[in-house]
């Protein structure tokens, strides 16, 4: 007698799991469909606010729309439109392609800025020097903007924020808006600025408060600079008159900065909440 058949439930496939590390295969997919892709993917790290892989000799970044803050609004738009502006330029990587989300360019090859601060200023004196450049959005600038875009997002707990005068008015240049030692790569060709998802026409002092920046030095390379360091960065800058005015918005510029600080540790973001102090100073 035939037994009677059994009722088989439909056989599914687990999808392959994959390392954490590893890029959604969405992503591959679309760049590969752009630019040909040669090698593995392999996950770079550095960045605070986005996915970056090597894959080949290009670097492609995977943004994290909800890592954008009030003072780095982390823009892929913005900084596809940096890239290829300045492509020609030995400040930047060189642009490649974008899609949503998602941002490729040619891999600096090298390591994060450690040593050397007057090098940077040279830099970004090359960098501020071009003026401005049409279409990016326009930073704040003087005493008065610069307060009320630091109280929009200040927490609780800081001290007063400090009250300047106008040190008078600023000629806008390009600013790199996030020029922290993670984001300036030294290169067999020298120093390279990567991540400009903060660009925008400015104060170049926003630069300058950035990478003197004691919480930033601390956050991304360990230590706040020395004041051998900060001198040798303020002497090596080549706008006299930009350093001056530096020096007169200090207290302020490091205020916000302390003041996103405080927003990034009330959102449980490591690091932020023991580098609140060290910027104040």
């Amino acid at each position: 007698m035939a037994r009677p058949a059994l009722a088989c439930a439909p056989m599914t496939i687990a999808p392959p799991i994959l390392p954490v590390d590893a890029p959604p295969p969405w992503l591959v997919q679309a760049v590969g469909a752009t630019v040909p892709i040669e090698g593995p993917w392999l996950p770079l790290e550095g960045g605070r606010s986005n996915r970056v892989w090597r894959a080949g000799d290009l670097a492609v970044k995977l943004y994290d729309p909800t890592s954008a803050t009030p003072l780095f609004p982390n823009d892929p738009a913005a900084e596809a439109f940096a890239l290829q502006s300045l492509t020609s330029l030995p400040l930047a990587p060189s642009f490649v392609s974008s899609g949503a989300g998602w941002l490729a360019y040619r891999y600096q090859p090298g390591a994060s800025w450690r040593q050397d601060p007057a090098a940077v200023a040279r830099l970004l004196g090359e960098l501020h020097g071009l003026g401005p450049l049409p279409g990016l959005r326009s930073l704040p600038v003087g005493p008065q903007q610069i307060g009320q875009q630091a109280r929009s997002f200040a927490i609780a707990g800081l001290p007063p924020m400090p009250k300047l005068s106008d040190p008078g008015p600023v000629r806008p240049t390009i600013v790199h808006g996030d020029a922290v030692p993670g984001n300036i790569v030294v290169t067999p060709q020298g120093l390279r600025l990567i991540d400009w998802q903060c660009p925008g026409n400015g104060d170049p002092v926003d630069d300058l408060a950035l990478f003197l920046s004691p919480a930033m030095q601390l956050l991304y390379r360990g230590a706040p600079l020395s004041l051998a360091e900060r001198e040798a960065f303020l002497a090596a800058y080549p706008c006299r008159a930009t350093v001056a005015r530096y020096v007169l918005l200090a207290p302020l510029l490091h205020w916000r900065i302390a003041a996103h600080c405080a927003f990034r540790a009330a959102r449980g973001d490591a690091g932020y909440g023991a580098a609140i102090q060290l910027e104040l100073g």
